[in-house]
C-alpha cells in the first residue's frame, strides 16, 4: 500500500510541477516579447494582411488595439454600437497615421440579424487580423439571483456568441488566402469560478476553450489565434471600483497594456499581454482552486463595497 500511496504522490507532484511550469515559462516569454525590437520583426500587414477589425473599439483596450495596429501600418475597420464615438475614433487614427478606416455600427445584443449587415461589410475587406475585444460586465459584483435578466442575456450575446460568430464570419476567407491572426479577448477570471462575477467569469472560459480549440482548426491553414487574458486593466468595465480605477504596475491603463499585448502577435499563442500580469498568473497558478476562488471572492465582495461607498457618497 505505501507504494501506492507514493506513487500516487508522485505522480500528483510531477503533474502540478509540469503544470506550473508552463507558468513560469510564460512569465520568461513575456519579458522576451516585451523587449524585442520592432525593427527586427515583420510587419503586421505583411504577415498578416492590410485590414484589421476590432469589435468594441471606442474605448479602453479595443480603441487602443485600433490605434497600435493602424499605428503599424494596418487599416482598420471599427465595430461598436455608439456610431458618434465610432466616428470620433476614425477621424483620430486617420489624423494620425496613414490608413483607411470603415466604421460599423452594430450592437452585439441585437441578436442573429446583426451579422448579416456585418457579413455584407466585410465582404469586401480581406481581414488580416480579428480582434474580439467586445464585451459586457457587471454593473457592480452582486449574486446571480439579483442581477436583471436583461444583462445576463445581453452578457452572453456579447461575450459568447459575438466571439463566435465574428470568427465564423472571417475564418474561412483567411483560410483560402493562407494567413491570418485572430485575437481572443477572455480574462484572467477564466482561471478559477469567480462568485458574484459568476457570469462573466463563465463567458470568459467559454472563449477560452473555444479559442484553444480553433487554433488546431486553423493551424493546417497557417491562421494563428490567440488566447489573450489580462488580469484587471484600467477601463470604463471597472467603473465600479475605485481602486481598480486607481491603476498601478498591475493594474495598467489600456494604452500600456495594449503596447504591451500587440508586441505578442504571431509569438504567443496563449499570453496575458502583460508581463506584471504574467507574474500574478504565475503565483495564482501555483495555488488550488479553492483558495483563488476564496480569493476572488474576497477581491468581489470588496469592489461591491467600493461600488455601494461611491453610491452613497454620490447622493450627498
Amino acid at each position: 500500500m505505501s507504494w501506492l500511496i507514493y506513487t500516487i504522490g508522485l505522480y500528483a507532484f510531477l503533474w502540478w510541477f509540469i503544470d506550473n511550469f508552463k507558468s513560469l515559462f510564460q512569465i520568461a516569454w513575456n519579458l522576451l516579447v516585451s523587449f524585442l525590437q520592432p525593427k527586427n520583426n515583420v510587419p503586421l500587414n505583411e504577415k498578416y494582411g492590410n485590414w484589421a477589425v476590432v469589435t468594441g473599439s471606442t474605448d479602453g483596450i479595443g480603441k487602443e488595439y485600433a490605434k497600435q495596429l493602424a499605428h503599424r501600418g494596418v487599416n482598420v475597420v471599427l465595430i461598436a454600437r455608439n456610431e458618434s464615438k465610432l466616428a470620433t475614433v476614425a477621424r483620430e487614427i486617420e489624423s494620425l497615421y496613414p490608413v483607411q478606416t470603415k466604421i460599423l455600427v452594430t450592437d452585439f445584443t441585437n441578436g442573429r440579424e446583426i451579422y448579416n449587415n456585418i457579413k455584407y461589410t466585410l465582404s469586401t475587406v480581406p481581414v488580416g487580423i480579428l480582434v474580439n475585444n467586445v464585451g459586457q460586465m457587471y454593473e457592480f459584483p452582486e449574486e446571480l439571483g439579483k442581477v436583471s435578466d436583461d444583462l445576463i442575456y445581453n452578457m452572453i450575446l456579447t461575450n459568447v456568441t459575438a466571439v463566435t460568430m465574428m470568427t465564423r464570419l472571417v475564418v474561412n476567407d483567411m483560410k483560402q488566402r493562407q494567413k491570418g491572426i485572430i485575437v481572443n479577448v477572455s480574462s484572467a477570471m477564466a482561471l478559477q469560478p469567480t462568485p458574484l462575477l459568476s457570469v462573466y467569469a463563465a463567458s470568459k472560459v467559454y472563449v477560452k476553450s473555444f479559442t484553444l480549440a480553433l487554433r488546431h482548426e486553423c493551424k493546417p491553414y497557417g491562421i494563428d489565434v490567440q488566447l489573450l487574458s489580462p488580469y484587471f486593466v484600467r477601463t470604463k468595465l471597472n467603473n465600479f471600483s475605485t481602486s481598480l480605477m486607481a491603476g498601478g504596475l498591475f493594474i495598467p491603463d489600456a494604452e500600456t497594456y495594449v503596447r504591451s499585448a500587440i508586441s505578442t502577435l504571431g509569438k504567443s499563442d496563449e499570453t496575458t499581454g502583460y508581463w506584471p500580469h504574467a507574474i500574478q498568473f504565475a503565483f495564482l497558478k501555483m495555488l488550488p482552486v479553492t483558495f483563488r476562488t476564496m480569493m476572488i471572492e474576497s477581491l468581489a465582495n470588496r469592489f461591491r463595497a467600493e461600488y455601494f461607498l461611491q453610491q452613497q457618497q454620490n447622493r450627498f
